[in-house]
């Protein structure tokens, strides 16, 4: 008997690994989405093409419905609950408008291609939601903090809300013996059922991990069962499971923040369910049918037409609204226009959707309509944001009063005020290799602010505290510690040296560096990247995290003493650039050392541009108190990494930042960030934020 590929799990399951490993990279080099080579392969391997999958299949399924309810948990974790409070108004105005303006375009479309209402008001609902896909511009370009920006942001949670709603209702109604006493039933079941997931969820988060510790395997599964708890609660009501994996990730949000755990499990899901899911879409896609119907043509430049211009309408009456300038309006509206997590969520959920009578809430033509939908403004929202958001100004207290650009002036606040505690850096011991240099650029940064360094030893503990083994590791790390001290008198720096017993060595200098107080933790370099960060994480990455102060990761070739030309590569202006530009000052101070701030930009940005950024970190620059020699050198180029990695030639030292995105695991520094910093021929320093 011939063996059938679509029916086979094992094989399935394996042919969907493969399309997942290979399939988005190539379409990356093409500069296309790595999510159009995912739906493109489920075209090609399904029942139109090659018939290797089956969208029928249980695996197919299971996993996409996996997927599906992960694309939507997400979506709730990438929602910034802190920005929604600070514009909350405004937020829900925005909300509104960018909600019904589009659910009003998306009703008439259905209506003039003679939908039914509760199928035109279903298409409505699909085009009111958005998904935040040019986050990370915003975020490298540092203007999240520009109001217009925060307020799109905070609206997307009423959007997505709202959208999963009229989802829920039309779904209802599509079942048939669907009376308005149902309806307010399934609106109060609603109600309270958010109310019991948003809250109960997220005290028992809280619960759950301040008793748990550091032990984040239990915590990730406990968020994996509250994402499968929620989603079958809500099937239990009669809602549908999208609405409750929605819920919990706006309930777990506050309980995970910033860790670790919520880049392990955004990671799983981005590395693996919810590329099945787009796989699934793909293989629903019907091709011919799709062509040979005029009719689902015009319906679909109808529908993204209806999309476009309903967003901008939207935007351009929170303009008016309140107030915000061409710039503003023009972010808001392409940060507002990709329709991906929700849209195609509850598109999939309304297709599969089928009535007593056999009909189907939205037909073929509406999902292929909905996935060119998602395909252009995918491309085209993130391309308008790059544009506009280099337009928008951002208050100038937003990164003066931040923890990483004030450290070093608190210090010097500190020396004159006893009350304060001293300026302290805390430098982690572990390689005898490097460990003079390492001492030396902290011994350099603490004479030049007056300050102490902890040169601080771990020492992974035991179950028995007279194990030999213990009794050796900490022998060794007391000669290790006399050797700083000696390091540090040469420079005449106040040392004060430490061994700490730990189970975790990154958590051991978080702690201890919270217990002094410390101004700055200077590291070595560890060189664990890769897959193996990104699910065990590395020292660097788990400091990264929980270190309450800024972390300087240093790979130096050279003492610290000898460093006289120092580079600085500045994308934007950033909280976390101004701190990199400090940090080198300091260190240039020291040495009476040149400092060169480099800005790469792209051939296409207008010269006025150009110049009103070299202006704005000229004056930046000299802000600092220090009298230290730094100059802006602008360069025009279209590889960024290769001109930093090409200038670095002629400098002793590259001062880097990281920079971490939302949907990456463990640390993640831009893919720029990445190369310059295996090509660098020359000393690095790569300052982390505060987690704060």
């Amino acid at each position: 008997m011939a063996l059938n590929l679509a029916d086979s799990p094992i094989i399935a399951f394996t042919i969907l690994l493969a399309v997942i490993f290979t399939v988005p990279p190539l379409f990356e080099r093409l500069r296309l989405p790595g999510l159009v080579g995912l739906l493109v392969a489920g075209v090609i391997l399904g029942q139109n093409g090659l018939k290797l999958l089956n969208s029928e299949s249980e695996t197919i399924k299971l996993l996409s419905d996996i997927g599906k309810i992960y694309l939507m948990f997400v979506a709730g974790l990438e929602i910034d609950l802190e920005q929604f409070r600070k514009t909350r108004n405004r937020s829900i105005g925005f909300g509104t408008l960018t909600f019904l303006v589009p659910l009003i375009a998306g009703i008439v479309a259905g209506r003039l291609f003679n939908f039914s209402w509760n199928s035109s008001v279903l298409i409505g609902s699909l085009l009111a939601s958005h998904t935040l896909l040019a986050y990370p511009i915003v975020s490298r370009l540092g203007v999240v903090t520009n109001e217009a920006v925060t307020v799109t942001i905070g609206a997307t949670i009423f959007t997505d809300t709202g959208a999963l709603l009229v989802l829920a209702i039309c779904v209802g109604i599509h079942g048939g013996d669907f009376s308005a006493l149902s309806l307010v039933t399934l609106l109060g079941g609603l109600a309270i059922y958010s109310v019991v997931v948003l809250f109960g969820f997220d005290w028992a988060g809280k619960q759950f991990f301040r008793r748990s510790g550091d032990e984040q395997s239990n915590q990730f599964i406990f968020i994996l069962l509250a994402l499968f708890l929620a989603s079958v609660g809500a099937q239990v009501i009669g809602v549908e499971k999208i609405v409750g994996a929605f819920l919990a990730g706006l309930a777990v949000n506050d309980v995970l923040g910033r860790s670790p755990v919520k880049e392990k499990v955004e990671f799983i899901g981005s590395a693996l369910f919810i590329p099945c899911f787009f796989v699934d879409m793909g293989l629903l896609i019907n091709i011919p049918a799709f062509l040979k119907t005029l009719s689902s043509i015009w319906l679909t430049v109808v529908i993204v037409v209806a999309l476009i211009g309903s967003k901008f309408i939207a935007a351009l009456l929170a303009k008016l609204l309140y107030r915000y300038n061409w710039a503003e309006m023009l972010t808001m509206w392409s940060l507002s226009l990709p329709q991906v997590a929700a849209t195609l969520a509850a598109t999939l959920v309304a297709y599969q959707t089928v009535n007593p009578a056999g009909e189907r809430l939205i037909n073929e033509g509406v999902l292929n309509s909905v996935i060119v939908l998602m395909l252009v403004t995918a491309i085209l929202g993130p391309v308008i944001t790059a544009r506009t958001a280099t337009l928008l100004q951002v208050s100038q207290s937003d990164y003066e009063t931040d923890r990483l650009t004030t450290w070093w002036e608190n210090a010097e606040e500190q020396v004159v005020d006893e009350n304060h505690e001293p300026f302290t850096i805390v430098v982690p011991i572990y390689n005898p290799q490097t460990q003079r240099y390492l001492i030396e650029m902290a011994a350099l940064i603490g004479r030049h602010e007056s300050g102490t360094i902890v040169p601080l030893a771990i020492t992974k503990s035991h179950v028995q505290m007279d194990d030999p083994q213990l009794v050796i590791a900490l022998e060794e790390s007391r000669k290790r510690l006399n050797l700083t001290r000696e390091i540090s008198q040469e420079f005449g720096v106040e040392v004060s040296p430490t061994i700490r017993i730990d189970d975790d060595p990154a958590l051991g200098i978080s702690r201890v560096s919270r217990e002094q107080n410390a101004s700055l933790v200077v590291m070595g370099w560890s060189r664990t990247t890769g897959l193996r960060a990104r699910l065990f994480g590395s020292v660097i990455d788990s400091v990264f995290w929980s270190s309450h102060c800024p972390v300087a990761v240093t790979r130096l070739l050279s003492s610290p003493t000898t460093i006289q030309r120092i580079l600085v590569p500045v994308g934007d202006l950033t909280r976390q650039t101004i701190g990199a530009v400090r940090f080198s000052q300091i260190v240039a101070d020291v040495n009476q050392a040149e400092v060169v701030l480099l800005h790469v930009s792209d051939r296409k940005t207008p010269q006025n541009l150009v110049d009103k950024f070299a202006l704005q970190m000229s004056e930046i620059a000299d802000k600092s108190q220090l009298q230290v020699k730094t100059n802006i050198q602008t360069i025009r180029g279209d590889d960024i990494a290769r001109v930093i990695i090409q200038e670095s030639q002629k400098f002793d030292l590259a001062v880097l930042r990281s920079v971490r995105y939302r949907t990456a695991g463990g640390l993640a520094v831009s893919h720029v960030t990445t190369q310059v910093i295996r090509e660098l021929k020359c000393s690095i320093v790569l300052l982390g934020e505060p987690n704060s």
